[in-house]
């Protein structure tokens, strides 16, 4: 589930982390990247715990307009259809969602107010009217509708999201990419799986995660060399101009390049000029495009350097 995108953001913001604390000490580095890693994958199960929530906060809802003082006919007699969702039902039974979330205390129980707010945005929600006024009741309704307020109500919004990175700093740049996994959970669910459904794993294989290992280690241990090699191709850049996060940029592009013969080049150079335009300055990119394609080009006559 955590892909190389993600593993790269990573790796930048604990090498980044590394040399601002002042070289700290590179097993508890190490330790910290895991555990980043570990927070998103926490998020993707919070996000599966908020659909079970929102719906759990409706159920309460419904029971005490039926126990007013006065209620009134719709009160007495409500539409149940959200409540009886087959899709939530199902992945509230879920054993990997139960017992992943058991086992790291996970839970929304202190985030009232902001599950009321996120339930407030569904009752007021195109999807839920459409749902409501749907014929077809069926499982593949349900799960429909719980993936498209997903998708329309919940990723981009801006109060879930500042609500999420307030939560947990391990998240700020998280969350866009945790969303797509989680529609891709709803939509792969199937109701003869009922509480055995996989949820998707941490890494995609065990290769996944030694990339983030081998990434970060090498990024540090082979720093000074990579730093070296780096400087020599900014003789005509004045370097105390050049951003700190730009050098840790290519520091570890490199680390990637020369570590990872099956990643093409130009794929890793398309990585981290893409981060370089997210996480430092409007030309970083171009910039560092430059530095790294003269730095491939000398390993590759130097015989360092063999794949494309």
């Amino acid at each position: 589930m955590i892909n190389r995108v993600l593993i790269r953001i990573k790796v930048l913001q604990i090498v980044y982390a590394f040399y601002q604390n002042g070289n700290g000490n590179l097993k508890t580095a190490e330790k910290e990247l895991l555990f980043s890693l570990q927070k998103s994958y926490d998020l993707y199960h919070y996000f599966l715990l908020l659909i079970i929530d929102v719906t759990n906060l409706h159920e309460r809802i419904v029971d005490n307009r039926k126990h007013k003082l006065r209620p009134t006919e719709e009160d007495m007699n409500p539409n149940m259809r959200l409540i009886n969702n087959r899709f939530v039902k199902q992945l509230a039974e879920n054993k990997a969602l139960k017992q992943y979330c058991n086992e790291h205390g996970l839970s929304w129980s202190n985030d009232q107010g902001f599950i009321k707010s996120v339930h407030d945005i569904l009752l007021a929600s195109e999807q839920y009217t459409s749902y409501l006024n749907n014929p077809d009741d069926s499982y593949e309704t349900d799960q429909e509708f719980w993936r498209a307020f997903f998708k329309k109500q919940i990723c981009g919004n801006d109060m879930i999201e500042e609500y999420l990175e307030d939560k947990s700093i391990y998240w700020n740049d998280d969350i866009e990419i945790i969303e797509t996994f989680t529609l891709k959970t709803i939509k792969r669910f199937s109701e003869s799986n009922e509480a055995n459904q996989p949820m998707l794993p941490m890494f995609k294989d065990d290769e996944d995660r030694d990339f983030a290992i081998t990434l970060f280690r090498q990024s540090l241990l082979k720093g000074d060399e990579y730093r070296e090699r780096i400087n020599r191709h900014m003789k005509n850049w004045e370097t105390e101009r050049i951003a700190q996060m730009d050098l840790i940029i290519m520091q570890i592009a490199l680390a990637e390049i020369m570590n990872f013969p099956s990643i093409p080049t130009s794929v890793t150079l398309n990585e981290y000029i893409d981060a370089a335009k997210y996480y430092s300055t409007p030309k970083s990119g171009l910039f560092i495009n430059g530095i790294l394609d003269s730095i491939v080009n000398e390993l590759k006559k130097e015989k360092l350097l063999f794949k494309d």
